[in-house]
């Protein structure tokens, strides 16, 4: 007899180096809290990013920007995503790196604009005439290949869907069960159909079935109510990028829902600005109509020192344009040369015109204590155990070296131990890993000292 043990469905999540971020730690009247939502020190940042939340919120800062400054591993990416965090996952939130923008393929410029895109979305509101409910059969029906052959094929697809006052069965095209599959819908799931175009939405998971095993990997949503056909306001969250894209080789008519229709039609050429003034002027009445409603994001540009004094200058019209979004630069340079001039010396790289336009935010280096605090939950956030003389091994490396290189050294210590036969990193695990791997400032003293030694 052969048992098999049932694993769980929880969906396991790739651990990257922010996944522990889950906001800016702040208390209800705005003060920062020392350690909270994954984020440890940098009160002050904390604080100003906090009001930058605000006005975005309220929808007084579309076209500013903001600059974090400080020095590398000082927690700017991470204020960055927990802005994100904090703004929901309703506001678009699109990172980049400076040196995104060189690319043999599109202009410079070209990439700045379809992140700026990217980064403003558009709310539209309508109602639909929907067929919703939990589906309680999905039966496809199949004939004989009417081209000859072997194999058959799906005529139609039969599907019970109920609510909390009835039930019905529906007898679908083809196609639909196409949108059904890609989708993933599958008895139990609540769906909506659209009447006109046969457009599948999966909300989610029944939540009769919450009692599963799998109760985190699915996001359970109650029981429609009212009638399986009925009349829906139907909230549809796009980017102006997404209707760029779709539009770039226009089929059918110039509305809202025709854009919608080509979202899912690849597009690798660039966009022309004749297009996307067309787009706006389209968009434009939409909001003047009350179909639609605009919805500033963040555009998110980390080493922005890597941009040249042609994509600077783009970058300062776009910011003046009547559709932006908010955007936040970070960098760890101080007095540097502006990318593509020979001799022109300026704050963190950026023109001196632009940076009049910035609110900067400033992080500081984090104190011995507080590397020990962000060790230790960097510990937890990968599921290692790590003994109190240990993580005091790490936090003196890290206060000697950088909070990158100590985080990064977790997991050697980690398989150190395990080969050692423990499960707990002990302050042996530190020290030997720490033998076997240099930091950026051992090296170039290595390398110093050794130069006649290598090649130039």
């Amino acid at each position: 007899m052969k048992i098999e043990e049932v694993k769980s469905t929880v969906k396991t999540q790739r651990i990257s180096a922010h996944s522990h971020i889950k906001g800016l730690g702040l208390e209800e009247n705005g003060f920062a809290l020392p350690s909270a939502a994954g984020l440890v020190g940098q009160e002050q940042a904390r604080e100003a990013a906090g009001i930058v939340v605000d006005m975005i919120r309220s929808k007084k800062m579309a076209g500013r920007a903001v600059l974090l400054a400080g020095p590398p591993g000082t927690g700017k990416t991470a204020i960055a995503l927990a802005i994100a965090q904090e703004l929901g996952n309703k506001v678009p939130f699109c990172p980049m790196v400076g040196s995104e923008v060189y690319s043999s393929e599109i202009k410079k410029t070209e990439v700045l604009m379809e992140n700026f895109r990217r980064a403003i979305g558009l709310r539209i509101r309508e109602t639909k005439e929907v067929y919703e409910g939990e589906v309680t059969e999905l039966t496809p029906v199949e004939t004989e290949n009417p081209a000859g052959g072997y194999g058959k094929t799906v005529s139609h697809v039969i599907i019970g869907l109920k609510t909390a006052k009835g039930s019905k069965q529906l007898k679908l095209d083809p196609s639909i069960y196409e949108a059904l599959q890609k989708e993933k819908v599958e008895v139990g799931d609540v769906i909506y159909i659209e009447a006109n175009s046969g457009a599948v939405k999966r909300q989610g998971r029944s939540d009769g079935y919450a009692t599963e095993f799998d109760l985190e990997a699915e996001e359970y949503v109650p029981l429609p109510k009212g009638e399986v056909h009925k009349k829906k306001e139907v909230v549809q969250d796009v980017t102006l990028h997404d209707l760029d894209a779709a539009n770039a080789k226009p089929q059918g008519g110039q509305d809202v829902l025709s854009m919608m229709g080509q979202l899912l039609k690849p597009k690798k050429t660039e966009i022309t600005d004749k297009l996307r003034r067309e787009i706006n002027k389209v968009v434009d009445k939409y909001i003047d109509q009350g179909i639609a409603e605009l919805v500033p994001g963040v555009l998110f540009i980390d080493e922005i020192h890597m941009l040249d004094i042609e994509t600077f200058t783009y970058l300062h019209r776009a910011l003046e344009s009547a559709i932006a979004p908010i955007v936040i630069f970070a960098t760890n340079r101080g007095r540097c040369v502006i990318r593509g001039t020979d001799d022109i010396v300026s704050p963190h790289g950026i023109p001196l015109d632009l940076l009049d336009r910035l609110v900067i935010i400033r992080t500081l280096p984090y104190s011995r204590s507080e590397l020990e605090q962000i060790l230790k939950l960097r510990a937890s956030t990968e599921g290692l155990d790590i003994e109190p003389e240990a993580l005091l091994a790490l936090g003196e490396i890290g206060t000697r070296s950088t909070l990158r290189y100590a985080v990064q050294l977790l997991t050697p210590a980690s398989l150190t131990a395990k080969t050692n036969g423990r499960d707990t990193i002990n302050k042996l695990d530190i020290e030997e890993v720490s033998t076997l791997f240099l930091d950026a400032k051992s090296s170039a003293r290595i390398l110093s000292d050794n130069k006649e030694k290598y090649m130039m």
